[in-house]
């Protein structure tokens, strides 16, 4: 304390013994130097530290290091994106090879089914040239639906029907004519309607109320697939295939007809004839009506 008021006394002493002020003058300019100086160092040290600390913040794409594992996750992810990619690429070049045999096979079939219409025309006229009469071949195919219910239904035809699958009213299957399956019919004939469709009713079964037995779950046949899935190892890979060998009644018959689903068909158009439960012959829809069976399952699906 006592050495600030010696330096102010003699700070005193020095203002006035200069009367033009010059020592203070020059005194006063060096602070004011010292001053500024100071204050553009800071700022300047100021802009670099900013500059520094943006430099930093923002890096270039040379300077980030990116983790060792993300590096390995991408490596994965693209390795993945080839792999589907290739596999995909194969699966269409497969699907296209496919959609073209079965191309082939349905014109095969196509053809197939009318040269047999032809030569039954060719051998009914060489018949009918010669005098005689031309019979046709015993059909093989058999379409059987239930029209009657389970009341005072015996022991016997109760359990044909479950062979046959005929569970429910309506229901149809077909079915290859054996002399087996005739005697069978025959006893179960009070609660079915049954007789030879032709290719047209075989078509319109399976594409409209086709449903095939996938792990015993009833499953529309969408899609080829489905029936390659399940009748591929019997050669069956197509639609064309399974209508093929139904209505052939080809060596896979047992096989195809067990995958599809029982038929679900729906009451006849206008409604059996009046007296439903009497034989076909007597006026009514029960037994066998042969090729007139193609007209009833018209009016029922």
């Amino acid at each position: 304390m006592k050495d600030n008021l010696e330096g102010l006394t003699s700070f005193k002493a020095l203002f006035y013994a200069d009367h033009n002020h010059t020592i203070f003058t020059h005194l006063f300019a060096t602070i004011f130097s010292r001053i500024l100086n100071r204050l553009f160092s800071t700022r300047q040290l100021r802009n670099r530290q900013s500059a520094t600390m943006s430099a930093t913040t923002t890096p270039t794409a040379e300077q980030v290091l990116i983790p060792e594992t993300l590096l390995k996750k991408r490596k994965s992810q693209a390795k993945e994106r080839e792999a589907r990619a290739a596999e995909t690429e194969k699966v269409k070049k497969a699907n296209k090879e496919k959609r073209g045999v079965i191309f082939k096979r349905a014109e095969k079939y196509v053809k197939e089914y009318r040269d047999e219409e032809r030569e039954k025309i060719r051998l009914a006229r060489v018949a009918k040239q010669s005098g005689s009469f031309y019979i046709p071949a015993e059909p093989k195919l058999v379409f059987v639906i239930r029209i009657k219910g389970i009341n005072k239904i015996a022991p016997k035809p109760r359990k044909i029907l479950q062979l046959l699958r005929l569970l429910q009213i309506n229901n149809g299957v077909f079915v290859r004519m054996t002399k087996a399956t005739l005697e069978m019919l025959k006893v179960v004939e009070p609660w079915i309607a049954y007789g030879y469709p032709n290719l047209k009713t075989v078509r319109e079964l399976v594409y409209k109320r086709g449903y095939g037995k996938v792990d015993k779950q009833r499953i529309a046949l969408t899609d080829n697939s489905i029936i390659e899935a399940n009748l591929g190892k019997y050669g069956i890979v197509c639609i064309e295939d399974l209508i093929h060998e139904i209505f052939t009644v080809g060596p896979n018959f047992k096989q195809a007809a067990n995958f599809l689903w029982p038929f679900k068909l729906s009451n006849p158009t206008g409604g059996f004839r009046p007296r439903k439960f009497n034989h076909y012959v007597l006026g009514g829809d029960l037994g066998n009506r042969e090729e007139k069976i193609n007209a009833l399952v018209r009016q029922m699906n």
